[in-house]
């Protein structure tokens, strides 16, 4: 698929989400005077006086922080569900359907610097936030109200982050999130129409393609999907499948924790920048409903397209219910592989060999 002025009209399926991709690879290269956006290059502080996250500082709520030196978590002090949620009130139609949000919500400092983003730790920090995953989900398996957690980091002033402070979320919630039960609906029938895991044949399908794969080690494996529908958009999934985070072993924690910090430095190599993101760990309910079916992975969703051009939700997305990607996978992919595994930070301050994983 060329990215020149050639049109390139293709339709992927999307087998996690059921769905048609529409790729329109020449559309990246159309005119454009719309939005754009400047990344930041001057670099945060380690500290900052104001900053409700760092140690020793007092939050919202007036807890203050505790002089923390690794990973720390705490309650949202704006949590979206709460532990407290009344009855919603009735209604005379039965159109109109209500019932509690209920939960728990909390942060995860993954570091006590300012400025230390997933991509700029070591691999042993890294292991350390993987591990707190781990204990979070051990212990929020014991709350009986609890269906399902949402684990997810939101990167940069681009995916509305409130606060730069490197951290992710959990939402711990008495009902499943949406795009869980349609990605378990699709493992289900694919393994009851082949008797086969479905993250088990896209990661087969992707390790014999082999353009898309950025990262594979004996336990992990990283992915530029063949459906993907943001331009950068990549799957990290351990190799055997565990229904949730916690169920890695201690060899697998790592390569996951290898795996991200080559993909998120590979991010940033691309236009030497922090690059912004989402990143969603997709698992299993916690009522053990998906755990023979549900393969655990984490996907990053960029926004950005190009340096300074978003990837807009409009009238395909939004009206008409199908992404319209304007990229193609195997050429971002290829631009990802390209990348150094040594941040482009630490290869200005010291010069050398630049190793590739894939």
């Amino acid at each position: 698929m060329t990215t020149g002025a050639s049109p390139t009209w293709e339709q992927r399926w999307h087998p996690l989400r059921e769905e048609w991709v529409i790729l329109a690879a020449h559309r990246q290269h159309r005119p454009w005077i719309g939005a754009t956006h400047a990344p930041a290059a001057t670099p945060r502080p380690t500290y900052v006086a104001d900053c409700t996250f760092c140690p020793g500082n007092t939050r919202v709520s007036g807890a203050k922080n505790p002089a923390y030196t690794s990973t720390f978590v705490f309650d949202n002090d704006h949590p979206c569900v709460g532990d407290r949620a009344a009855e919603p009130a009735p209604s005379r139609s039965p159109l109109h359907r209500a019932m509690r949000a209920n939960g728990i919500a909390r942060v995860i400092c993954f570091s006590p610097r300012h400025d230390l983003t997933l991509a700029e730790m070591d691999v042993d920090g890294i292991t350390s936030v993987v591990r707190v995953w781990q204990d979070q989900m051990r212990e929020l398996a014991t709350y009986a109200d609890i269906r399902h957690v949402l684990l997810f980091e939101n990167k940069g002033e681009l995916v509305g982050v409130s606060n730069p402070h490197p951290h992710g979320q959990l939402y711990a919630t008495n009902f499943v999130w949406k795009t869980v039960e349609v990605e378990l609906n699709a493992m289900r029938k694919h393994r009851a129409a082949t008797g086969r895991g479905l993250f088990e044949d896209l990661i087969a399908a992707e390790r014999e393609d082999g353009r898309r794969v950025l990262f594979e080690d004996e336990h992990a494996i990283a992915f530029v999907p063949y459906f993907a529908r943001y331009a950068y958009e990549v799957y990290i999934a351990p190799k055997r499948r565990v229904p949730r985070v916690d169920g890695l072993t201690d060899a697998e924690a790592t390569s996951l924790a290898r795996a991200l910090k080559d993909v998120t430095v590979r991010f940033d190599n691309l236009w030497s920048t922090s690059f912004p993101y989402v990143m969603p760990l997709h698992q299993a309910p916690l009522d053990g409903s998906g755990d023979a079916d549900f393969h655990f992975f984490v996907g990053f969703l960029p926004p950005l397209r190009q340096p300074n051009l978003l990837k807009f939700l409009a009238g395909p997305e939004i009206g008409g219910g199908n992404f319209l990607s304007d990229t193609s996978p195997e050429d971002k992919a290829a631009e990802l592989r390209a990348q150094s595994t040594t941040h482009w930070r630490a290869a200005a301050q010291a010069p050398g060999d630049a190793g590739r994983s894939a």
